[in-house]
């Protein structure tokens, strides 16, 4: 089996040493370079402590395309930068982490078509695509919870959400909502009823179920822990919840990594994963969802890995086969 090249660029941040992590135990594939202006030269064991004694590499500020694939782990905005001022030969694959390709208003750069990578609804489409715009991290524990219902078209009232993020979701820049003093004991709400990410959950949710247009109500929330998303979502759902269960079990019984619990499901069975539970409750006519993943995992990089499998048609799970800490 060939091995594929890959090269990440911008490595210095969460996102980058997760890739970086992950590409390196990846038996199908070699990490060709790392590319970061503001680190050429210094090993990665530097900015990534973790890896010091697994790799000697060090970051580069050349690029090059003789890869078979870019991972773009920049921040929101320098993705399509990245793609104007460098003309990547059509041959290489681009998987983006930021924003700046997953709506359908923006998913083609000069050489590239964008195609959106969250492999539970977009499998085949992955597969044959040329560059992928990986899903955000809210975006795909919110999704992963609702795809169901859409796809049998029973979303039929507005979803009330409400979902607390690790601190490693706001990335490595200080700022006064992430120094450890702040966050630490703390919680609290931001982006209220506006959060970024629910212009990709709603164009997911209208191509599955096209009449849908109620509200997805989503209050975000800081937790005080360093990674990983757990969600709570209701909405009106007529059906039992045995009913309920047959519908997600039938939806994710594909789905390399996406699981459904009969019990209560918890943020540390899947922190350093790349999985998403998801459990359900019936409350009267509500249908309560959790769902959980690790924001830099599932939510990001993890994602990233399990695209670049199904771009090479490698087993979704190579090199994704972590284990989670529950204690």
């Amino acid at each position: 089996m060939k091995t594929i090249q890959a090269a990440i660029i911008g490595g210095a941040g969460y996102t980058g040493g997760e890739a970086i992590r992950l590409l390196l135990n990846h038996p199908q594939v070699q990490l060709a370079y790392v590319h970061s202006e503001s680190n050429a030269g210094n090993p990665l064991y530097q900015v990534h402590t973790d890896l010091l004694g697994d790799t000697e590499m060090k970051f580069t500020d050349t690029l090059s395309y003789d890869v078979d694939v870019l991972i773009l782990c920049v921040g929101h905005g320098a993705a399509v930068k990245f793609m104007e001022r460098n003309e990547v030969p059509a041959h290489v694959k681009v998987i983006d982490l930021s924003q700046d390709f997953r709506l359908h208003t923006r998913t083609q750069s000069a050489n590239h078509r964008f195609v959106y990578g969250l492999p539970e609804v977009n499998r085949e489409a992955i597969r044959g695509a040329q560059a992928i715009a990986n899903p955000g991290c809210f975006a795909t524990c919110l999704q992963l919870g609702l795809l169901p219902l859409a796809a049998a078209g029973l979303l039929k009232s507005d979803v009330h959400i409400s979902a607390t993020t690790g601190s490693t979701g706001a990335g490595q820049a200080l700022s006064a909502t992430t120094h450890f003093t702040w966050r630490a004991n703390n919680v609290s709400i931001y982006k209220a009823f506006e959060h970024q990410h629910l212009n990709e959950i709603g164009e997911t949710l209208h191509t599955l179920q096209p009449g849908f247009d109620a509200s997805i109500r989503f209050i975000p929330y800081r937790g005080d822990f360093t990674r990983g998303i757990f969600a709570s979502i209701y909405t009106d759902f007529a059906g039992s919840l045995s009913e309920a269960l047959d519908l997600y079990k039938a939806y994710y019984r594909e789905a390399a990594f996406t699981h459904v619990s009969d019990g209560p499901i918890n943020l540390k069975q899947v922190v350093n994963t790349n999985k998403c539970l998801v459990a359900l409750e019936k409350h009267g006519d509500k249908l309560l969802i959790t769902s959980t993943i690790d924001n830099l995992l599932k939510g990001a990089s993890g994602q990233a890995v399990q695209n670049l499998n199904l771009l090479f048609d490698l087993p979704e799970d190579s090199g994704l086969r972590l284990k989670a800490s529950a204690f």
